[in-house]
């Protein structure tokens, strides 16, 4: 039976830093993400001292850092003019997340048009390859997050990033809310891409177009559309993810990483994090 360590994105919690590392431990997680974007962890807080404090208090909870979320928001590295300053500050989140000790930056790259006759493939294609080389010299990997394509346009997109500093992060959640693709079929088609993982449950409601979904969030939302009509986050075991199909199609590739819970949405998160560390840890008894 497959085993793999289960991590908590903290800030799920909803809780100040410290006190999120120590939730963590305490629902039985073995990681946790954090992002560092923003406030106290925007790249240019990011001073040594801060990154020891952190470091310090994960390895007294029991812990380890699963990765970092570098995740900027907007439109992704889709548009060229803001890409020298988001490439700058997605170095300095490299360099915290190699100093926590993992290896992994997840983010959201921006969605991927059809095939490379689109203008903006060449313009993430550009990005990609910048942040393949900075993560392949420095010895760690920026992980896409899966769920604006389907995983073999995801694929096919990646197999022409040169460097092996270009990952990914898979999220089944997104898969199926939004483009309707099969989180197995996915991990098989991507294979040894998959440097992170998050778990995260979801049903699919209505037909929605992708680029429209992920316009809708860089954006901060559009007037009369809620996309509460088109697909809704679940607590996990409560959705369309079929988690135990999903972790073994983890164990045919030989992904060996982390499983880490995030929850963005519920008047409870606490109660639905301690009840997927549980359903997990029961999968994998």
């Amino acid at each position: 039976m497959f085993q793999f360590p289960i991590g908590v994105m903290v800030d799920s919690f909803r809780l100040p830093l410290m006190q999120a590392i120590d939730k963590a431990a305490e629902v039985g997680a073995q990681g946790i993400q954090l992002y560092a974007t923003q406030g106290e962890l925007a790249p240019e807080n990011l001073t040594a001292a801060l990154t020891a404090s952190i470091r310090r208090r994960v390895h007294d909870a029991g812990l380890q850092v699963s990765a970092v979320c570098g995740d900027f928001g907007g439109h992704g590295f889709s548009i060229e003019k803001d890409n020298a300053l988001r490439l700058e500050r997605s170095r300095r989140v490299l360099d915290f997340a190699l100093e926590l000790g993992t290896q992994v930056v997840t983010t959201h790259i921006g969605v991927i048009p059809d095939g490379p006759e689109h203008p903006r493939w060449q313009v993430l294609a550009d990005a990609c390859t910048k942040l393949s080389d900075m993560a392949g010299r420095a010895g760690g990997y920026f992980a896409a997050e899966t769920g604006p394509e389907n995983c073999r346009l995801l694929k096919r997109f990646l197999d022409g990033i040169p460097g092996g500093g270009m990952r990914v992060n898979f999220d089944p959640a997104n898969l199926v809310m939004v483009v309707a693709d099969d989180p197995v079929a996915g991990v098989i088609t991507l294979g040894d891409a998959i440097v992170h993982t998050h778990a995260k449950d979801g049903v699919k409601l209505a037909p929605c177009d992708r680029e429209a979904v992920y316009h809708y969030f860089a954006e901060g939302g559009i007037e009369d559309v809620r996309m509460s009509d088109y697909f809704l986050e679940t607590a996990l075991g409560k959705g369309a993810v079929d988690f135990p199909a999903w972790l073994g199609a983890l164990e045919q590739v030989g992904y060996r990483g982390f499983v880490t819970i995030e929850r963005e949405v519920g008047p409870d998160p606490e109660e639905d994090i301690r009840m997927a560390v549980s359903f997990l840890k029961n999968i994998m008894a």
